[in-house]
């Protein structure tokens, strides 16, 4: 199977660490308290942390997904991390598409009726029994002789991509379990 580069808001961390449990997915994470935390969370769901973020440690960062990614693994950046401004792509999907070749994709997971911390992310926490509604954006492969206005027009395309899953699950979560939208 190809490797995909996913990408999701901070705030819907939580059941997106769950919905895709087991996948194996390379995550970019922090040396940071709250990231070595986090790291090990997502390593007992099955995912394998990646040392680093947007803020320190980038480059470092990038090179060591894009082995992973060309060794076959999806990779997943919570793209407005680790500090925001939320609901913001930062370049780096997009920069690791353009050197891999592998498709970005964005997603969003919304609940009903969420617990939402006080944070800068207003991240979610699922109550019990609630109800979820994940969307994904289609693909979109980063040509690997982009420039940098392309590289900005990508950045700008995963940001609309994402603007919508989140707008459309937001919405329409309610619905989860009825005609409209079945449980299957």
């Amino acid at each position: 199977m190809r490797p995909v580069i996913y990408n999701f808001w901070h705030s819907c961390m939580i059941p997106g660490i769950y919905l895709w449990r087991g996948s194996g997915g390379r995550v970019m994470s922090s040396d940071s308290f709250d990231g070595e935390y986090t790291g090990r969370i997502i390593r007992k769901f099955g995912f394998v942390k990646v040392r680093g973020s947007s803020s320190k440690g980038a480059v470092r960062s990038l090179i060591a997904l894009k082995r992973e990614v060309d060794r076959g693994f999806s990779a997943a950046f919570t793209i407005d991390g680790p500090r925001g401004p939320r609901w913001v792509v930062k370049p780096g999907p997009v920069l690791l598409s353009r050197l891999t070749g592998a498709p970005m994709a964005g997603f969003h997971v919304a609940l009903d009726k969420p617990w939402v911390l006080n944070t800068w992310d207003k991240l979610t926490i699922p109550r019990p029994f609630s109800r979820a509604l994940m969307r994904v954006s289609r693909n979109m492969i980063v040509p690997k002789d982009s420039d940098d206005a392309a590289m900005e027009k990508w950045q700008q395309q995963l940001q609309d991509a994402l603007d919508r899953c989140r707008i459309f699950s937001e919405e329409n979560v309610r619905k989860v379990g009825t005609d409209e939208f079945p449980i299957i």
